[in-house]
């Protein structure tokens, strides 16, 4: 039963309209409404169930017709945010089970994160009625726009699954290739975790975690594809140059010159997202033909082959071994990279030791392990004296940051156990992992210098022992990764 009918009646209307226009600019001619569902006969009805129940039969009938990606070609950024906001509502309310449904969800949500009212809108953060729990602007927005709807309650297999988007993220926006972005597999990762969400996808907090993601995510994508289609043109412009016209085969279908100039990038980004992902592979699986036949030069009339390149046989020499892995230096951009991410972990540690009960907080949910906190390192993330200066505030940060670097270095190790067999992806995380060990080494540096310091005061004795203990575990830690990127 409709608590307020004229107001499911109005926000119907809204979609009504919407959805009307919507399917008019795919057919190309105006698709009318039923006489009796009108606007101007809506307004003025006396029986408001009677012409609810018509409307919601008639909506239905028009979300059956709308896919998702029709929906993101009518989401643009000339969209009245108070029809993407009725949009949001009707899916809450209306929910299914359909991915459909979950997936316009999405990409509403996704739209109202990318166009907020009042531009850095959602950049500062707030925090929530019992004080303790952060909520983003944009969540609290959420929770405004979606007041009326009867929202899921979260369980903890919810969260567990939320935890994911962080790492993932920051995976993606390490990728320079998208060839590697493609072969990842973060794509269907996140597929299955918006599909394993099922109905809490519609809960405010979901909502607040997934349209970030998608957002940062689009942009890092629409950039790592745009540079691998110029690529590919590219090739195919100087391969015409020398008069050819068949750049490779992929699939067993051979990609011409012709094929290439079709290459429509903008329309791609537009189509139904299980045929543009096929299409997105096939540009991928193009660039590494291309990438491993290299551009066709034209030949030294007296160049003859290497004598290096043909074996006592006459046959050709068999192909050299992947090169040993050379770690990347270690620049500031790269320093600064990891500081952030140090920050980040640091920060969602002190966040779940300070609000979990007090049994359990010892015991810190990562994506791959449990990290298991000292009492001294509790102590530490509950302290309230982090802000001071002297030497027990220094030892206390020094014990958030051992602790941040320990649970990064233990991260980074897992996934680069899990991705052996994709080397681009592969050496992203041996690349942090260097930068990691290095991080750990300046570390210990600064806590021998500080025990200098707290062995001259003897009433900071008991400050030094537990530093020096974390230290230890941060240093087999780091001695592991080590020994896992040399054997690889």
């Amino acid at each position: 039963m409709v608590e307020d009918p004229k107001w499911e009646l109005a926000l119907l209307a809204t979609v009504q309209s919407f959805y009307q226009r919507l399917l008019s600019d795919q057919l190309g001619g105006e698709l009318p409404a039923p006489a009796e569902l009108a606007p101007d006969v809506i307004s003025h009805t006396d029986d408001v169930r009677s012409t609810l129940d018509r409307m919601q039969l008639w909506i239905q009938l028009l979300d059956m017709a709308i896919t998702p990606a029709m929906l993101r070609l009518g989401v643009q950024s000339d969209l009245d945010p108070e029809v993407a906001e009725a949009l949001l509502r009707y899916f809450a309310r209306h929910r299914d089970d359909s991915g459909a449904n979950r997936d316009k969800t999405d990409l509403v949500a996704t739209f109202l994160f990318r166009h907020p009212r009042v531009a850095g809108q959602w950049e500062q953060r707030g925090y929530g009625l019992d004080g303790s729990i952060p909520l983003s602007p944009f969540e609290i927005a959420l929770l405004e726009i979606l007041s009326e709807s009867d929202v899921p309650v979260l369980s903890d297999a919810d969260v567990q699954l939320l935890r994911e988007f962080g790492p993932l993220l920051d995976q993606a926006n390490r990728f320079q290739d998208f060839s590697a972005l493609m072969d990842s597999g973060i794509i269907q990762r996140v597929r299955q975790l918006k599909s394993s969400l099922g109905e809490s996808i519609y809960h405010p907090g979901v909502l607040a975690t997934l349209a970030p993601y998608n957002a940062a995510f689009g942009d890092r994508f629409h950039a790592l594809f745009a540079a691998a289609t110029q690529e590919i043109k590219d090739f195919a412009s100087r391969l015409e140059e020398l008069g050819g016209s068949i750049l490779s085969t992929v699939d067993g279908v051979e990609v011409t010159v012709e094929h290439v100039a079709a290459l429509n990038q903008e329309a791609l980004l537009k189509i139904d997202y299980s045929a543009a992902l096929e299409k997105f592979r096939r540009v991928s699986r193009l660039k590494k033909e291309l990438e491993r036949r290299p551009p066709i030069r034209r030949a030294h009339p007296d160049s003859t082959p290497s004598a290096h390149a043909v074996g006592a046989g006459g046959a050709a020499a068999a192909p050299a071994l992947a090169p040993k892995y050379v770690p990347a230096a270690i620049t500031p951009q790269a320093l600064s990279v990891e500081e952030a991410k140090l920050r980040r972990v640091e920060e969602s540690i002190r966040v779940f030791v300070r609000v979990a009960d007090p049994k359990f907080r010892q015991i810190v949910p990562m994506r791959y392990f449990n990290l298991m906190l000292s009492p001294a390192e509790v102590e530490a993330y509950t302290a309230d004296y982090l802000e001071q200066a002297g030497p027990r505030a220094d030892a206390a940060r020094m014990l958030l940051r051992v602790v941040a670097v320990t649970a990064r270095t233990t991260t980074e190790m897992e996934e680069f156990k899990r991705c052996q067999n994709s080397r681009s992806v592969w050496k992203l995380h041996a690349d942090s992992l260097v930068i990691l060990i290095d991080l750990a080494k300046r570390l210990a540096e600064a806590v021998d210098r500080l025990a200098l310091i707290i062995g001259q005061q003897p009433e900071m004795q008991t400050n030094s022992e537990p530093l020096r203990s974390s230290l230890e575990k941060l240093r087999e830690r780091t001695a592991e990764a080590a020994k896992l990127i040399a054997e690889a």
